[in-house]
């Protein structure tokens, strides 16, 4: 599926000259996506289907689903900063058998390949859950090993190479779909992580998770949020992100999906040009529930402005820039 803003009606009735058409599909190893977007897993549901013409999307992501039922964090969750967000939702989940019999139904209803997004506090939980969805409908897992793991005093999985790989490996055996693999921020060796997930036989991965941060309230002496730190996302951490992409790119041979920061169509070339195959977008659905769509109808101009028919030939272009 394209899409493409020469398809709107012209004003006064007069056709004009047809717009090149544009090729916006991505190849997400093996996984033909109609193009490169998609919502970060957690800023979007089938609550908001109405809002956006969700069959446009490349691909939904499920919010993360844990094996048992899990609260999350403490409220106050989310407050906003400079340019950004700050959240403490702590991933909350119905289990997987929950999942499985009442939230699935409702991704697959929405006419776009679902990727679901699948979280464990250990290696079995990771692959119980992948086991217990395996026959389901769907189009691909996302494994998040940035969420803390009990097993190992609260590090995230990817700070461990032995432990993600491990992971990784187990939910691929289970799985007969693609795999992704979305990473945290906070490794100073991104690149290696990212090789260390393809060599664990994932599909793609994810970069990045938000930032970790925290808000302080002056006046009342306290933290924002009630868990005192949170994950920072939106416009802030694109530069971060970015790099991030482009790193892991350069060190590993499977496809990237980048995420941070994320609201237009000029951002996913961004990403694209940087290494990305695809992209989330996560903060800005709050402020717009229809931004993914309008990024979607945006995409065929922005590639045509950059002299290209097809929106992978961005993919990986970057060159860095020399002084003049």
């Amino acid at each position: 599926m394209t899409t493409s803003i020469a398809d709107a009606p012209r004003e006064h009735g007069a056709p004009g000259p047809a717009a090149p058409w544009v090729d916006t599909r991505v190849e997400l190893g093996g996984l033909t996506l109609a193009n490169p977007v998609m919502p970060a897993s957690g800023c979007f549901g089938p609550e908001l289907a109405d809002l956006l013409p969700v069959e446009t999307l490349g691909a939904v992501v499920t919010k993360t689903v844990f094996a048992s039922a899990r609260p999350g964090n403490a409220t106050h969750r989310i407050t906003e900063v400079p340019n950004g967000m700050l959240n403490s939702v702590g991933i909350p989940s119905r289990g997987v058998a929950e999942f499985r019999r009442s939230g699935l139904g409702g991704y697959a209803a929405l006419d776009a390949p679902v990727v679901i997004s699948i979280g464990g506090l250990s290696t079995q939980e990771y692959w119980r859950v992948a086991e217990e969805l395996a026959d389901t409908e769907h189009a691909a897992f996302e494994i998040n090993v940035s969420c803390p793991n009990l097993e190992r005093g609260g590090q995230t999985l990817d700070t461990d190479p032995r432990a993600m790989s491990e992971v990784v490996a187990g939910v691929v055996a289970r799985s007969a779909k693609p795999v992704l693999v979305k990473l945290s921020p906070q490794l100073q060796t991104i690149g290696e992580a990212a090789k260390t997930a393809e060599d664990a036989g994932a599909t793609a991965v994810t970069v990045c998770n938000s930032f970790p941060g925290m808000a302080v309230n002056p006046d009342r002496r306290t933290s924002e949020l009630g868990n005192g730190m949170g994950g920072v996302s939106g416009p802030v951490v694109k530069p971060l992100a970015l790099r991030l992409v482009w790193l892991a790119a350069q060190a590993a041979g499977i496809p990237v999906v980048g995420c941070g920061g994320i609201r237009a169509a000029s951002d996913v070339a961004e990403f694209l040009l940087a290494g990305a195959t695809a992209v989330q977008i996560g903060t800005a659905n709050f402020a717009q529930p229809y931004v993914m769509a309008k990024v979607v109808e945006e995409l065929p101009a922005m590639a045509r402005r950059l002299g290209v028919d097809r929106i992978s030939d961005l993919i990986g272009t970057l060159t860095i820039r020399a002084e003049d």
